[in-house]
C-alpha cells in the first residue's frame, strides 16, 4: 500500500510558496505568520533575514525551525521580564514543537537535514535552481514547521 501524503494547510502552503520565491527557510516559516500578528512583509523578512541556511549559513539549527520558534513567540510569546509563568508555557511550547520537529523529520540541525558532513565553508548562497529545489528537502520542512506550529495553535485554542 502507498504511504498517502498529507495535504499542506495554509501556512504551509504559504511558508513553501515563499521559499520557492527565494526567501530563506526562517523568513518562509515567519513570513506565513506574519501579517496574522501585526508584522509587515518587510519588517518580518529583515527579522529573520539571519537566521537563514541554519543560522547564518552555519548550518546549526534548522531556519525552519528557528522561524517556527519566531512565529510562535509572536503567537503565543511573553513580552514582559516578569512573566514567570509565562515564560514557561513559552520554553514548553517551543520545546514540544521542536521535539515533534525532530521525531517527524530526525533532527532540528541544518547540516543533518541536509546531509552534509560540515557546513560549505562559505557565506554565499547557492543559486536557486530547479537542481537545488530538487536535492533539497527545505520546501518541504518550511512547510512542515508552518503547518506543525498551526496544528498546535489551533490545539490551544
Amino acid at each position: 500500500m502507498e504511504e498517502q501524503v498529507k495535504p499542506l494547510g495554509i501556512k504551509g502552503q504559504k511558508a513553501k510558496a515563499l521559499f520557492e520565491e527565494g526567501y530563506n527557510c526562517c523568513q518562509a516559516v515567519v513570513g506565513a505568520y506574519a501579517e496574522e500578528f501585526g508584522l509587515d512583509k518587510e519588517s518580518a523578512m529583515a527579522l529573520a533575514s539571519g537566521m537563514g541556511g541554519g543560522i547564518g549559513r552555519s548550518r546549526s539549527v534548522c531556519g525552519a525551525c528557528t522561524g517556527m520558534c519566531l512565529a510562535a513567540g509572536l503567537a503565543k510569546g511573553y513580552t514582559s521580564p516578569k512573566a514567570t509563568e509565562e515564560k514557561t508555557q513559552t520554553y514548553s511550547m517551543i520545546q514540544q514543537l521542536l521535539k515533534q520537529f525532530e521525531k517527524d523529520n530526525g533532527s532540528t540541525i541544518c547540516k543533518v537535514l541536509l546531509g552534509l558532513e560540515k557546513p560549505e565553508g562559505t557565506c554565499k548562497a547557492e543559486e536557486r535552481t530547479p537542481e537545488y529545489y530538487k536535492k533539497r528537502p527545505c520546501s518541504q520542512l518550511v512547510a512542515y514547521a508552518a503547518d506543525l506550529l498551526e496544528q498546535h495553535l489551533n490545539e490551544k485554542t
